[in-house]
């Protein structure tokens, strides 16, 4: 999906797609990037149509690992989850408790 696509499918408008992912959605999307920056440093495209074949090289990168994984798991990666559907008081109840002294 493009960004416009996927903040469409999580209902989002002007909210900050990031803040909207599950854990396994943001760690894929890095996965990409990392990906496409590691094989940009080797291959050093110059032209534009070189940087898009390589940020294709990335994204298949994170899209096979991607696919393995909902193969393994039998679940979507991809959820229409959002994070402000979620009450305050119930995000609070993930968090570690604080140390006591």
């Amino acid at each position: 999906m493009t960004p416009a696509e996927y903040k469409k499918f999580k209902g989002l408008t002007k909210e900050n797609l990031r803040d909207h992912m599950r854990d396994l959605e943001i760690i894929f999307t890095m996965l990409g990037e990392a990906s496409t920056t590691e094989i940009e440093r080797i291959k050093d495209p110059a032209t534009f149509t070189e940087h898009k074949k390589v940020s294709r090289e990335g994204g298949n990168v994170a899209k096979k690992a991607k696919l393995e994984l909902e193969k393994k798991t039998k679940r979507p990666v991809v959820s229409k989850e959002n994070y402000l559907n979620e009450p305050e008081k119930e995000k609070r109840k993930r968090l570690p408790e604080p140390e006591k002294d």
